[in-house]
């Protein structure tokens, strides 16, 4: 007799597909337990460990008989101190630790927050096509509508603020932007900063701009924070991670500034969801934002030396690639003969073993691309473009 629930999920819940990563996972154990060697330079998680003394800090810290507690919401004080501080040195950018900083258990969490904190059931959102999955979902779950507005090569994947029908920007309530861009590695510069919070004021959007790859820069270039605009914080926060600077992406802490209203409301909304970080956690993260920052250099060299080799290996293979200034990632649009991204990854995992994702994870948009993580050792992504290059030869 078959066994049927009586207890369905949500609405807002019933009709989400299990993230792609999840699935990926799946099929990948399943190759690998049929002895094929996978190679995965899909998921954006750093491969390099924390510098030492941030490891010392947590180790020397997690000894003490007193840290062992519920920490303040939103984080201690000294890190919220230690946020503020980062982004005096970092970018300029005067903010009040109490009512314009808030830590977060990682930035996706905070991503999630925003919609729920801001978004009622008809609200609309506009979202970046491609973009990361999670604005999109967290407006879904709020009851939210979606706008998705393309960003495109042609615009340097920045989107066009002037495509826009006035009726959208005069209905939206929040808009997400993301520099450097997860998955495109495209960079803005202040200038467009300044004409979104133009563009906000005039049509009363709020901003919020997902930062985490704002230190992983390369070829001499600086990412700009949006918080650098004059009048920004009027109506914009930004979001910002310790996973992709400091290479802290298992300890799960990031932050959000700005705006005071939406840090208070982020506040309330967290006082019921969740009981902060773990001190020892907090204080290696102070030590990170507070610490020698000259180890970052030595780092992002690394990542140049992968993304070097990710850009010409897929040229070589027939991919058309424009060369990242920023992230952790290659945004590579398929070679002649190949339009479906899912097909193609897919095809290309199971016959090299080699695991990219598909750009149509990202947005319609996405179509025609894939993504590759630069969170890999050196070698085994040299491995994997040489592959990735016989394949392609095969396919003449």
């Amino acid at each position: 007799m078959e066994n049927k629930s009586f207890f369905k999920p949500a609405e807002r819940i019933a009709s989400f597909k299990p993230y792609f990563f999840a699935g990926l996972a799946k099929k990948i154990s399943s190759l690998q337990e049929k002895g094929l060697d996978i190679i995965r330079i899909d998921m954006g998680s750093p491969d390099l460990p924390p510098e030492k003394f941030i490891i010392d800090r947590l180790v020397e810290s997690a000894y003490k008989s007193d840290t062992h507690g519920y920490t303040p919401n939103g984080g201690s004080m000294a890190y919220r101190k230690a946020i503020v501080d980062y982004y005096k040195n970092r970018f300029n950018v005067e903010l009040d630790p109490q009512t314009e900083s808030i830590g977060l258990i990682g930035s996706k969490e905070g991503l999630f927050h925003l919609a729920q904190i801001l978004i009622n059931p008809g609200d609309l959102v506009i979202v970046p096509d491609p973009g990361y999955p999670v604005y999109s979902a967290s407006t879904t779950i709020a009851g939210g509508e979606i706008y998705s507005l393309p960003v495109l090569k042609e615009n340097g994947f920045l989107p066009d603020l002037d495509s826009i029908p006035a009726n959208i920007a005069r209905k939206a309530k929040l808009m997400w932007v993301n520099y450097p861009n997860n998955p495109t590695g495209a960079v803005a510069t202040l200038a467009f900063f300044e004409k979104l919070i133009e563009f906000a004021k005039e049509y009363q959007i709020f901003i919020a701009n997902d930062a985490p790859y704002v230190d992983i820069c390369f070829d001499n270039y600086i990412a700009p924070s949006i918080l650098q605009v004059s009048g920004a914080k009027d109506v914009a926060v930004e979001f910002n991670s310790l996973s992709k600077t400091y290479n802290m992406a298992g300890w799960r802490l990031g932050m959000v500034v700005g705006n005071p209203d939406i840090i208070r409301y982020i506040h309330t909304y967290k006082s019921q969801l969740d009981s902060s970080s773990f001190a020892p956690i907090l204080e290696a993260g102070i030590t990170a934002l507070s610490g020698d920052q000259t180890w970052l250099k030595k780092r992002n060299l690394i990542y140049k030396e992968r993304r070097d080799i990710v850009v010409a290996g897929l040229v070589e293979a027939g991919f058309i690639v424009d060369t990242p200034p920023a992230a952790i990632y290659i945004w590579a649009q398929l070679p002649q003969g190949f339009s479906d991204s899912m097909y193609f990854c897919d095809l290309l995992l199971e016959k090299t073993g080699v695991s990219t994702t598909p750009g149509l994870v990202y947005g319609k948009y996405g179509e025609g691309y894939l993504r590759i993580s630069l969170g890999t050792k050196t070698e085994r992504i040299k491995e994997a473009i040489d592959r990735i290059k016989d394949w392609m030869k095969k396919q003449d």
